[in-house]
């Protein structure tokens, strides 16, 4: 899968970016592409070789009908948790790095009906703010809307299963 500049995609654990430059760096005399990518929630830039970005799952905004099933997801009956933190963070963990947007919604419900019940651990409460980041920014770009309208949808989704929409950090 290739991209272009000018192009959002979403980046594994991070979240939603725009390839700002593609360039080519040489290793040991063999010329290398890498994608030069600025994330949104961060600002940070990242360099993803072209030979790794399948590797890193570097993949394009999800699409609408993605989006609603996630909504969906969000909607329906609660989640049970795991009652062991470090399995729980482990399996979290794992999940973020898919990059699927459907894992991170998951992991998200997951930690907002922890939280209902418990305080969150720091590790946790941290995972719980970039997941509702990651939604926030990929339900904004996916539906072409305000960040303030795709937090309107979620929360809307969210409040069908009894939970509330967490405030940001």
């Amino acid at each position: 899968m290739t991209f272009a500049v000018g192009e959002k995609v979403v980046y594994p654990n991070q979240g939603v970016g725009t390839i700002e430059n593609i360039s080519t760096r040489f290793f040991e005399q063999r010329p290398e592409k890498f994608y030069l990518l600025r994330l949104f929630c961060s600002s940070m830039t990242v360099m993803v070789p072209f030979s790794n970005a399948q590797t890193i799952g570097l993949r394009k905004l999800s699409k609408t009908a993605d989006v609603n099933k996630v909504l969906l997801y969000l909607a329906s009956p609660a989640v049970d948790n795991l009652s062991d933190w470090k399995l729980r963070f482990k399996i979290n963990s794992e999940k973020m790095l898919t990059g699927s947007l459907l894992q991170i919604a998951e992991v998200f419900k997951q930690l907002v009906r922890l939280q209902a019940e418990k305080p969150l651990s720091f590790r946790e409460k941290k995972m719980l703010e970039r997941t509702r980041t990651m939604l926030i920014s990929e339900v904004s770009l996916a539906r072409g809307i305000r960040d303030a309208e795709a937090i309107a949808l979620l929360e809307k989704s969210l409040a069908k299963c009894g939970f509330a929409f967490p405030e940001a950090a």
